[in-house]
């Protein structure tokens, strides 16, 4: 599997439709990708509006970072965000129009799997124009007490990550993968989110986890987990902290070439990263990865292979 992955720019073939619940509202929602144009990048739509609000996902629109991403634009919000993100982006995606008909992306089972799945049913079609990359320059860092979150120059996007909990079922997991559509369909997209028992009445006081139940969540009570199936992986949770990441990172608007270095960070420190990231233009470049002329490159293209050219 080639690291870079195809150096042009991809989007659905066909348009697909799912539904469910929204974590933390409570709210049924249906959920419509639809092909899109090169250079379009991912378009939200919330349709159940008048008229209908579209919102671009990047940095620029994220307006909450409690315990998911939201974006937002003219008065509309859509919120956890996070995992539909990292599976367009691990699947490659780069542009799509999502239309959803409510204020949340249902939770489905708390993982990317259920959007990888749809987006194969979708198929995926390659387009006639190159893709952009954010190729890290210089490294980039965003502390918060303990936490921190740094991203440093890499030949590949890489994410390790850090994760302390002061618990006997969670305590303390790493794990440091190399982001491609395989190892992201294969290590990270099943990964899902988690929940301490003792904090869920809290939550729901507060108006969130208003749809988490077992079917969409790990559930830890205070010595084990409740779900009866248990874990999907041992250390599932520094699996979904990494799939959380990727969608964050997505946020950048662009396939990132850059090593991120997490600890104990979340949906804000990475968002802070991304925007200083961003704002730092001197710490990154936009490079086009193009195959040779007149070469037809076989699978995998190496680096070697292909030519870097400012964008």
């Amino acid at each position: 599997m080639e690291e870079f992955g195809m150096p042009f720019q991809k989007t659905v073939k066909n348009k697909v439709t799912l539904s469910g619940i929204g974590l933390h509202s409570g709210k049924d929602a249906e959920v419509t990708l639809r092909p899109a144009e090169a250079g379009s990048g991912i378009m939200f739509h919330r349709i159940d509006m008048t008229p209908s609000v579209s919102i671009k996902a990047v940095a620029a629109n994220v307006v909450n970072t409690r315990l998911s991403t939201t974006i937002g634009n003219n008065g509309a919000i859509v919120a956890t965000v996070e995992h539909l993100m990292a599976a367009l982006r691990g699947c490659g995606i780069d542009n799509v129009h999502v239309d959803i008909n409510g204020p949340e992306v249902p939770i489905m089972d708390g993982s990317s799997a259920p959007f990888v799945k749809w987006i194969a049913e979708a198929g995926i079609k390659t387009l006639g124009k190159s893709r952009k990359y954010l190729v890290v320059k210089k490294p980039v860092t965003i502390t918060d007490g303990d936490k921190k979150v740094t991203i440093i120059p890499s030949r590949y996007f890489r994410i390790s990550f850090d994760m302390h909990f002061n618990h006997p079922v969670v305590n303390n997991q790493f794990m440091t993968v190399k982001l491609n559509e395989e190892t992201f369909s294969k290590e990270i997209a099943a990964a899902r989110t988690f929940g301490f028992l003792a904090e869920v009445e809290t939550l729901k006081a507060n108006g969130l986890a208003q749809g988490g139940s077992l079917e969409n969540a790990v559930v830890i009570g205070n010595d084990r987990i409740l779900n009866a199936g248990g874990l999907r992986f041992k250390d599932e949770f520094v699996r979904h902290k990494i799939l959380d990441a990727i969608g964050d990172f997505s946020m950048a608007g662009y396939h990132i070439i850059g090593h991120v270095k997490a600890y104990k960070s979340g949906h804000d420190l990475n968002h802070k990263l991304v925007s200083r990231l961003l704002t730092e233009r001197d710490s990154w470049k936009l490079v086009e990865l193009t195959p040779q002329e007149n070469i037809i490159q076989p699978f995998p293209l190496s680096l070697p292979e292909l030519h870097w050219s400012e964008a």
